[in-house]
C-alpha cells in the first residue's frame, strides 16, 4: 500500500530537517525518509560535537560553485541572523569561537533537538532505516513521484532531495542524490573530498615526527588562492584550518606554497636582532618564532638551517639570508593526496546548479523535483558556511512550495 504526502524529503540531515519543518509549518503534509537509525547524525559530529552552525559574515565569495552567483538569492532570503533568531527562540546558548564562527556552548545535540522539535510541532512524519531503491515519475498524476524501498512505498507531489555528500562514510552515506539527478538527465560534477587533510609523500614522512605541532601559516595553491590560519602536523600529513581550507582549491599533483612565518619578514627580523643581539645564534632566533621541534628537525636533516644553526646573526651574508627566507616563507609542499572521504568534512562537486532554479531549488526540467544542501555543486569554506547553505537552500525550497 502506498503512503501519500504532498512533500517527501529524502535525507534527515541539516537541510532536510529544516526544509521539512518549514514546509510543515506552512501546512504541508511532509514525510522525511532516511536510511539511518537516527536523524541529524552529521550535525552531531560536526564542529567537534559542538556544531559550527553558521558564520556572522556570509557572502557568495565564501562558496565554491561552477556558477558563482547561484547561492546569492537563497543566502539573501534566509541569512545567518535568521537562523540565529531561531537558535535564540529555543534558548540555545552559543559562542563565537573564532572571528564570526558560532558554536553551541553545550552540544551539537541542541541543534538536532531544535530541528526535531520544529518537525514534531508541525506534524512531520519520519520513516527511518529506509533504503530507497526506485524513484518513478508520472508527470500527469496528482502524486507524480513514486518512491519505493524494500519495505514501503510512497507517492508525493513534491520530492526534495537532501541526501548530502559522500563525506563521513561511516555514517552510511550513499550517492543516491546524484543517482536521482542522473536518472532525470541532470548533470553532476564528479564528487571529491573537501575540507580534508593532506597526506605525506614517502620523502616527507620524516615530518610525521612533528605530529601535534601547530603554527600559524599562510598557505597558497597554484591558482593563487591563499588562507591565513593554523596548520597542524599529523602522523599522516598536514591538517588544521589553513590546510582544510586550501584543500578545496587543490588539484592532484599540484604544489602548495606555505609561509611558516607569515606575521613577520625573516630578513627584517634578522636586521632587528643584529642591532640588539648580534651574537645570537640562528637556531635561538628561529626557536623564538617557530616551534622548537620543527627547528630541531630541520637541523638534523641537512638543510640550510643545519649549515647555519650555530652561526651568529652578525656573521650571515646576504645570500644565506635569501636562502633562509625562501626556506621559511616559501616552503614548497607537494601532497601525496588527501585522506579522502573518511576525514573530509564536505563533498565538492555534485548536482549541476545550471539545472536548478536559484530562487526555488526546483529542477528546471522536472516539475516538483528539488535539490537542497550539500548534494548540490555548492561547497562552503570552513567556519559554518556549509550549515548556512543548508538552512538557506532549505528555506528557499520550502517557501517556493
Amino acid at each position: 500500500m502506498q503512503n501519500s504526502a504532498e512533500c517527501i524529503v529524502i535525507g534527515a540531515g541539516a537541510a532536510g530537517l529544516f526544509c521539512a519543518a518549514e514546509l510543515a509549518k506552512r501546512g504541508k503534509k511532509v514525510v522525511v525518509v532516511d536510511k539511518g537509525k537516527k536523524i541529524g547524525r552529521k550535525i552531531l559530529m560536526s564542529g567537534g560535537g559542538f556544531c559550527n552552525f553558521t558564520h556572522l559574515e556570509v557572502t557568495a565569495q565564501h562558496y565554491i560553485c561552477h556558477n558563482p552567483h547561484f547561492v546569492k538569492s537563497a543566502l539573501a532570503r534566509f541569512s545567518a541572523w535568521d537562523f540565529i533568531s531561531k537558535v535564540l527562540e529555543y534558548g540555545i546558548p552559543y559562542h563565537e569561537k573564532e572571528a564570526g564562527q558560532l558554536f553551541c556552548d553545550n552540544s551539537a545535540k541542541d541543534i538536532v533537538e531544535m530541528l526535531q522539535a520544529e518537525c514534531m510541532r508541525y506534524g512531520v512524519t519520519f520513516c527511518l532505516q529506509q533504503s530507497i531503491e526506485k524513484v518513478a515519475y508520472f508527470p500527469r498524476e496528482q502524486y507524480r513521484f513514486h518512491i519505493n524501498s524494500m519495505e514501503k512505498s510512497w507517492c508525493c507531489q513534491h520530492l526534495i532531495v537532501a541526501t548530502g555528500g559522500l563525506s563521513m562514510p561511516n555514517l552510511g552515506v550513499s550517492p543516491l542524490g546524484y543517482q536521482i539527478a542522473e536518472q532525470f538527465g541532470i548533470h553532476c560534477y564528479p564528487p571529491r573530498a573537501g575540507l580534508v587533510p593532506f597526506t605525506w609523500r614517502e620523502s616527507d614522512k620524516i615530518f610525521s615526527e612533528l605530529a601535534g605541532v601547530t603554527l600559524p601559516v599562510r598557505v597558497r595553491s597554484e591558482n593563487g588562492k591563499f588562507f591565513d590560519n593554523k596548520m597542524l602536523f599529523t602522523h599522516r600529513g598536514l591538517s588544521g584550518p589553513a590546510i582544510l581550507q586550501i584543500s578545496n582549491y587543490w588539484q592532484a599533483n599540484e604544489w602548495l606554497e606555505i609561509d611558516l612565518l607569515p606575521q613577520v619578514n625573516f630578513s627584517d627580523l634578522v636586521a632587528k636582532f643584529r642591532q640588539i643581539s648580534a651574537k645570537m645564534q640562528l637556531k635561538t632566533l628561529l626557536c623564538r618564532y617557530l616551534p622548537k621541534r620543527l627547528v630541531e628537525l630541520w637541523i638534523t636533516q641537512e638543510t640550510i638551517v643545519t649549515q647555519l644553526a650555530d652561526r651568529c646573526l652578525a656573521d650571515m651574508n646576504k645570500q644565506q639570508l635569501i636562502e633562509l627566507e625562501k626556506w621559511i616563507h616559501h616552503w614548497q609542499f607537494l601532497p601525496n593526496g588527501t585522506e579522502g572521504y573518511r576525514t573530509a568534512e564536505v563533498t565538492l562537486g555534485g548536482v549541476d546548479t545550471e539545472a536548478i532554479s536559484s530562487k526555488t531549488m526546483e529542477c528546471k526540467t522536472v516539475a516538483g523535483l528539488y535539490f537542497i544542501g550539500e548534494v548540490l555543486d555548492v561547497t562552503g569554506w570552513l567556519g559554518g558556511y556549509n550549515f548556512q547553505w543548508a538552512w538557506s537552500s532549505a528555506y528557499a525550497c520550502a517557501i517556493s512550495i
